[in-house]
């Protein structure tokens, strides 16, 4: 019935669809609570949806550096699209992100539904209120946790959280990269667009209302993607508005229309001022600006620029980062040409020389009781943002609060109070990475381990120690010999053990860059195209008592870094076996870690 007023109830609700709220909305329902997410567009992924087509970044800087690329849900996600998705169309992954969270068990999603206004109390979100603009119903969703994945702080400051904006002044936080006071400016708002070869001369006639741009006005560095190639088939980042005496909310729709007019301006000196683009036309641009920042939160810890630099890391890590310091000059466009390079020392702090952690008091609003923080708006200063703010890292982030509020539904605990131990263990298990952390408790780490075949420094052992990946120059990861045809790892106890879940940890080699983006050039350049080479394809696992095998699973075409099989309940064994049959490319065999648990 239109207009109809609807009640619904769940233990925790995630409020905003982007790449934050859907990994937070999956691990919630994947640990067993009863979950709403609730997206205001009819697509999930924000900036990286097909109505904005930001490419996702993260710790490893796009390939730079090494071994660092985020794991868990946000990488079943990339590997999701590296396998299904070679033209790299951001409708596709839409579709990926609906269909994980649409068939997801526990979780209930509804699109086109709009965030209006919280009711809480004495720092308990009691319900919110919601319009769904397709179906012109009102939800009152009322739950025991919820999680703010808004990006702009929507929920937490309708709750009643304390909420920083603008730029913390140097001395607020002891930060040489702050400016000398404090002052009311974001970083601001863009949108991209993408241009087709057609093989002949297109013309281009600017329509009345784009501004005019000479040479002058644009400098041409801005054209060039990394200093040596011209790229005018998509772009551009710097087609950003906003921050400055416009404010990135507020004056949302002004910076939209001035953004188009910037962007049909930029396209019409590309065209008409012998930039060689005669034979492109344009196929697609935005009207969807994504935001780069508007509000935070202040929470129990606010991560700062020395935390960063430092490459802190703290007793209570739940995520990590590690994309430079990018903080774009306050008005974008319009300030480029006033905007003084940084100093070659400035450039190299910015640029971080490892990464660093996040704690989950960065997730807790000071003084409110049931709500999480997920994506960029987490207590962080300004600086701090510049790199937390990237979608692989509040993937991170947000697999960490979705996890942190299905424990607190299931034990009955305010955030504050959860376990922090449990929490870290549940999201190691998940493969989340935490550096310098490992994993306990499996049964294997009591078994006798043998193997076809093992490479030096990539011993059988080395698979059990519980830790995801190579650190500290140790590879934590097995490797059969190139040469042998029909590889295995064996496990062997003394005595039959119950086994209930087993999980395997293949090489995806978190090296490598993977997400799909509008420029050729990081195509071309920076993304690994395709299914990683080193992830094994098809394998067997096999579970004996004596010389019986009593449990069997065959794997075909697989092409995620995680697989978790869950086994009939009263399941024994005293031997566990793992053949590898073949891989997507390479010539050996390799395994980060295996595990075998008792407990579902």
């Amino acid at each position: 019935m239109n207009g109809s007023r609807v009640e619904r109830e769940y233990q925790v609700v995630v409020v905003g669809g982007g790449i934050s709220g859907v990994c937070a909305a999956l691990a919630s329902a994947r640990h067993g609570a009863q979950t709403a997410l609730i997206q205001d567009r009819p697509v999930l992924g924000g900036n990286a949806s097909s109505e904005i087509r930001m490419h996702i970044c993260g710790a490893n800087r796009e390939g730079s550096r090494e071994n660092a690329r985020e794991t868990g849900i946000i990488e079943e996600i990339l590997l999701e699209n590296q396998a299904r998705n070679p033209q790299h169309s951001f409708s596709v992954c839409d579709t990926i992100l609906w269909e994980k969270c649409a068939f997801q068990e526990n979780l209930h999603l509804y699109l086109n539904t709009r965030f209006l206004r919280a009711e809480a109390e004495e720092g308990r979100v009691r319900s919110i209120w919601a319009h769904q603009l397709t179906t012109e119903k009102d939800f009152r969703f009322s739950a025991s946790l919820f999680i703010d994945a808004t990006g702009d702080g929507m929920l937490a400051e309708q709750a009643g959280a304390q909420i920083m904006r603008g730029r913390e002044g140097k001395a607020e936080f002891s930060e040489s990269l702050a400016p000398e006071r404090h002052d009311d400016y974001t970083m601001g708002n863009s949108i991209l667009f993408t241009a087709k070869d057609m093989g002949h001369p297109v013309p281009f006639r600017a329509p009345a209302w784009a501004y005019h741009y000479d040479d002058a006005d644009i400098p041409g560095h801005l054209y060039h993607n990394h200093g040596t190639v011209k790229e005018a088939t998509s772009g551009y980042w710097w087609l950003e508005l906003g921050g400055d005496e416009r404010n990135s909310l507020d004056d949302y729709e002004a910076i939209r229309d001035e953004l188009l007019k910037t962007l049909y301006g930029v396209w019409d000196h590309l065209k008409n001022q012998d930039q060689g683009c005669e034979n492109l036309a344009l196929d697609w641009v935005g009207f969807l600006p994504g935001k780069r920042e508007s509000r935070r939160v202040v929470g129990e810890y606010v991560l700062r620029q020395d935390d960063l630099v430092s490459g802190r890391h703290f007793a209570d890590n739940i995520a990590y980062g590690g994309w430079h310091l990018d903080v774009h000059p306050v008005g974008g466009f319009a300030a480029f040409h006033n905007f003084e390079e940084a100093s070659e020392e400035e450039r190299a702090l910015k640029m971080l020389k490892q990464i660093y952690g996040i704690p989950y008091r960065c997730l807790l609003p000071k003084g409110m009781k049931n709500l999480l923080m997920a994506g960029r708006a987490i207590s962080v200063t300004h600086i701090a943002f510049g790199s937390t703010r990237v979608m692989a890292t509040c993937g991170l982030v947000g697999q960490a609060a979705g996890t942190a509020a299905a424990l607190c539904a299931r034990h009955n605990c305010a955030p504050a109070a959860l376990s922090l131990s449990s929490l870290q263990a549940a999201l190691m298990l998940d493969d989340c990475y935490l550096p310098g952390q490992r994993l306990s408790g499996s049964l294997l780490e009591t078994a006798r381990l043998l193997c076809s075949s093992q490479q030096v420094g990539y011993e059988a052992e080395m698979a059990v120690n519980g830790r995801l990946r190579a650190e500290n120059g140790v590879s934590n990861c097995w490797r059969a010999a190139a040469e042998d045809p029909a590889p295995w790892l064996e496990a062997r106890w003394p005595a039959a053990q119950r086994v209930r879940k087993i999980i395997l940890r293949f090489d995806s080699n978190c090296s490598r860059h993977y997400c799909i983006s509008l420029s050729a050039w990081m195509r071309e350049h920076r993304i690994y195209a395709g299914i990683p080479e080193e992830l094994v394809k098809d394998y067997a696992l096999e579970l004996f008592q004596g010389e019986n095998r009593v449990w069997q699973a065959r794997v075909s075409d697989n092409y995620q870094r995680l697989n978790v099989h869950i086994l009939p309940p009263g399941m024994e064994g005293d031997r566990l076996r793992l053949t590898i049959h073949s891989s997507h490319g390479t010539e050996c065999a390799r395994l980060f870690q295996w595990e075998a648990y008792v407990e579902k």
